[in-house]
């Protein structure tokens, strides 16, 4: 039944404060352009689970599963994803058919206390649980001491607050989003944090038959962010397709030309940081994909380790 203003699109959405202004943030552009829109709030596994690593107990793809079940028996009909957060190759019956316009890629420091990375004293505990971060962390300071952070964001800053960290590293889209750029002492340059695949990026999945919708959506896409996405998204399906992976992939558009750059590490710090780079004139998903895979092959004959699919 195609979308309507008597037959609301339904959004599947995790309930916390970020996913939900994100979700209305989609809401409020549907309805400008005339439909009707619902909201589905969930919880899924990868908010209840937080007493363990998301690389130990299923990846990221943990955030996303409840909500593709809402879809695939009709309780929703789309869901909005934080792009970093979906897996590298979807369920059989579902389609990402949007990804739209980035918000700030970079990592923030976030810190009551110190400046910046370099001004953090000797052993500081730096709390994060992406073992990407953890990687680009002790490559920059090999002396810090990196401790687990899981929970939405509101937990992981409250945690901070309460003096379990000295500092602590987050997406810096999602302070802006909430409105808490006040809390970023600084932002780390790609050059020394590089973002993870689909960082800042919105994606919306909805199931593949559902011409419809994607039709409704095609509107809110934005093709130079999902290019670039779609580049940084390929290195780590070449890699093995975990979210989870130590693997960080970020482009840059200039004049059609996207320059891609990823990083490999090794969580237990036994193989130095591997770093490989390439540009190409990108207009279609298919070279963004191309690109993405020849940097996967390089860091892979540096001495990146990739994963096996499940």
């Amino acid at each position: 039944m195609s979308p309507s203003p008597t037959h609301p699109i339904v959004i599947a959405t995790r309930e916390s404060r970020l996913a939900l202004w994100q979700a209305e943030h989609v809401k409020a552009l549907l309805e400008a352009r005339g439909y009707s829109v619902q909201l589905l709030g969930m919880t899924t596994k990868g908010d209840q689970i937080l007493d363990k690593s998301l690389s130990k107990v299923g990846g990221k793809g943990l955030f996303v599963k409840e909500l593709e079940v809402a879809l695939e028996e009709g309780r929703a009909h789309i869901a909005v994803h934080s792009l970093k957060d979906v897996p590298m190759e979807l369920p059989e019956g579902f389609a990402l058919a949007c990804v739209m316009e980035r918000e700030d890629p970079r990592d923030a420091f976030v810190s009551p206390r110190y400046e910046n990375l370099d001004a953090l004293p000797q052993g500081a505990v730096v709390g994060t649980s992406s073992l990407r971060r953890q990687v680009l962390l002790q490559a920059l300071r090999p002396d810090l001491k990196i401790e687990p952070l899981r929970g939405n964001l509101d937990t992981r800053l409250r945690k901070l607050d309460e003096g379990h960290y000295d500092a602590i590293v987050l997406a810096a889209a999602g302070l802006k989003r909430l409105g808490l750029e006040a809390r970023i002492r600084t932002t780390f340059e790609p050059n020394a944090m590089l973002p993870a695949a689909g960082q800042g990026a919105l994606g919306i999945e909805v199931r593949s038959d559902r011409q419809d919708l994607i039709d409704a959506l095609a509107p809110l896409a934005h093709q130079t962010t999902w290019l670039t996405v779609a580049a940084e998204r390929a290195v780590s399906r070449a890699m093995g397709g975990s979210c989870s992976m130590p693997l960080a992939a970020h482009g840059t558009f200039t004049q059609g030309v996207l320059q891609l750059d990823a990083a490999w590490g090794d969580p237990e710090d036994k193989a130095p940081l591997v770093r490989a780079q390439a540009s190409a004139p990108v207009t279609t998903l298919a070279q963004a994909e191309a690109l993405g895979d020849a940097i996967a092959q390089r860091l892979r004959a540096g001495g990146a380790r990739g994963a096996t699919p499940a």
